[in-house]
């Protein structure tokens, strides 16, 4: 009965391997970011009372379509290269961590505003494309919130940046971070955003 249960975990996860792998860029951005809100709409008490089921939530149903190594390249630039293998790793799992505790506050700020998910074009061969979205605030203009995603190796396709109201996470990130190691070294930079994580856990 073992070796049954086994081979069809094994068979279901190539499955669902095959499956994840074809699904488009614009239908993968849809059906992560409504499971995530149909999450926090039914869950939200329980998830505001405790921040370590709200941070786990985003592991489980964000953090696997987004790709942290080409963002922390991209945050890094130049000085990546520069950077050795335990800053590179270290750094990266900072940034994850900042990310997820960003992503996860600025949750609790939806109120069941609607989102448009706009007419999505992708070009036949392409392995980098714009998911464009909408957010319908309570007043204003409507605020675009741009997926830039690449295709893996395995075929999925991965988030490795956002773009808010035209700005740019990575380009933000990237700007703030190289005055800070230009300045003080990565070092220092990795040392503050620990610093930042411990504080932020402490609250």
């Amino acid at each position: 009965m073992r070796g049954i249960a086994r081979a069809s975990a094994l068979i279901l996860g190539l499955v669902w391997s095959l499956v994840y792998a074809g699904q488009s860029p614009d239908l993968l951005v849809k059906e992560t970011t409504d499971k995530v809100l149909q999450e926090l709409t039914v869950n939200r008490e329980m998830l505001e009372a405790d921040v370590n089921r709200l941070y786990q939530m985003v592991d489980d149903i964000v953090l696997p379509h987004f790709d942290f190594n080409r963002m922390s390249k991209l945050v890094l630039g130049k000085h990546w290269k520069k950077a050795t293998a335990d800053q590179r790793r270290e750094f990266e799992q900072e940034f994850k961590s900042l990310l997820v505790r960003t992503y996860a506050t600025a949750l609790f700020e939806y109120t069941g505003q609607e989102i448009i998910y706009k007419p999505f074009h992708n070009k036949q061969g392409a392995d980098r494309v714009v998911v464009k979205t909408e957010i319908v605030p309570n007043d204003g203009p409507n605020i675009p919130l741009y997926y830039s995603l690449s295709k893996a190796k395995d075929g999925a396709w991965l988030v490795y940046d956002v773009s808010i109201d035209g700005i740019s996470l990575v380009t933000n990130y990237r700007t703030t971070y190289s005055r800070i190691i230009e300045s003080k070294g990565i070092d220092k930079l990795i040392v503050s955003l620990i610093e930042k994580r411990e504080a932020f856990m402490e609250r």
